[in-house]
């Protein structure tokens, strides 16, 4: 049962700094969280919670990815889209964001392919999208398990591959680095989700799956980490049942999003579900890595952020400054497409 948007959030746990007239939130305590923090990102502070730019409201999930034109692309659930709505609820649709923020817009773009209806776990959702050599792919969630999309037209058609996972990767997403996937750090890409068959099911663990860039659609490709050896490489299975755990926390996995920060060489994972209706209350957590797999330090976490974070966020790669030190969260938070600009302080 979600709850009103009445609730009232519970005392912080935020260091609360004053600097001029603004008031940034950056969190210091981190109950529950035992990993060793970055020595990378000293911190990340967030502007104020009246600065938050929200639209598309109703909408949510909003995975994202930087595409060959320019633009990111992004699929909303459960909703209308970005303003001027659509005049039919989707449980997926696709959107293109044009510009920078403060001043970007979003765009919807219809999708008989694409565009499904259905509420909740009975509608087919999107979890993670990515642009390659000119083409969008999606991973969709609540099709028992997950199903890849894909469209060579900026999201006008698309085409269904005919397999599933139908063993974890109840969520998964798409490792994201520059535009069209520039900057990769190999020729492959990488498939991070839950180790849970369901979207809705919380796990003890994340795993991880790569596939050579121009095989993306070919199951017999995928390869799944099954952990680390000695000289700390890691080793793949093409086996599904001997995936390992790239990263553990009990009942503590859910929906998550990476991202690579070239400005200082690391992997950010964005991972939600802190909190009984994080729509509206609870907490989340950023982690940072040399590698794709690892090892994962607390760049950033909260039991309690200062506003509802929502169930999924994304960190665009196309909005992180060329310094490093600017990044803008893209969340879920009160059932919107809400853009929120973070400061990072780097060690380095």
């Amino acid at each position: 049962m979600r709850r009103s948007r009445n609730v009232k959030p519970p005392p912080l746990n935020f260091l609360i700094a004053a600097t001029g007239t603004a008031t940034i939130l950056s969190a210091v305590a981190l109950a529950g969280e035992t990993r060793p923090r970055s020595n990378v990102i000293k911190e990340i502070r967030w502007d104020p919670p009246t600065t938050i730019i929200r639209k598309a409201r109703g909408s949510d999930n909003w995975p994202v990815t930087w595409a060959d034109d320019g633009h990111l692309y992004t699929a909303y659930g459960d909703g209308n889209g970005f303003e001027p709505f659509r005049s039919e609820k989707l449980s997926i649709g696709l959107a293109r964001i044009e510009g920078m923020p403060p001043d970007f817009k979003g765009i919807n773009i219809p999708s008989p392919t694409l565009d499904s209806k259905g509420e909740g776990a009975r509608g087919r959702k999107a979890s993670g999208l990515l642009c390659v050599d000119g083409v969008l792919y999606l991973w969709v969630r609540n099709v028992t398990n997950s199903q890849l999309g894909w469209s060579r037209d900026h999201g006008t058609n698309w085409s269904w591959a005919d397999w599933r996972f139908t063993s974890s990767f109840g969520c998964p997403t798409f490792l994201n680095f520059g535009r069209d996937y520039a900057g990769a750090r190999d020729e492959f890409v990488y498939v991070y989700s839950h180790d849970a068959d369901s979207a809705y099911d919380r796990a003890d663990r994340f795993v991880l799956a790569r596939v050579a860039k121009d095989r993306i659609r070919d199951r017999s490709a995928y390869e799944f980490f099954v952990r680390l050896d000695g000289s700390a490489h890691p080793r793949w299975s093409t086996n599904l049942n001997e995936r390992g755990a790239v990263f553990e926390n009990a009942k503590g996995c859910y929906r998550s999003s990476v991202s690579y920060h070239a400005p200082t060489k690391r992997y950010l994972w964005c991972q939600t579900g802190l909190g009984e209706d994080t729509r509206f209350v609870g907490g989340f957590s950023i982690y940072d890595a040399p590698e794709p797999w690892g090892p994962w330090t607390v760049a950033f976490h909260t039991d309690q952020w200062d506003v509802g974070p929502g169930e999924s966020m994304h960190l665009p790669t196309k909005w992180m400054s060329a310094d490093g030190r600017a990044i803008w969260l893209v969340f879920s938070g009160d059932d919107c497409f809400s853009v929120r600009r973070g400061t990072l302080l780097l060690n380095q």
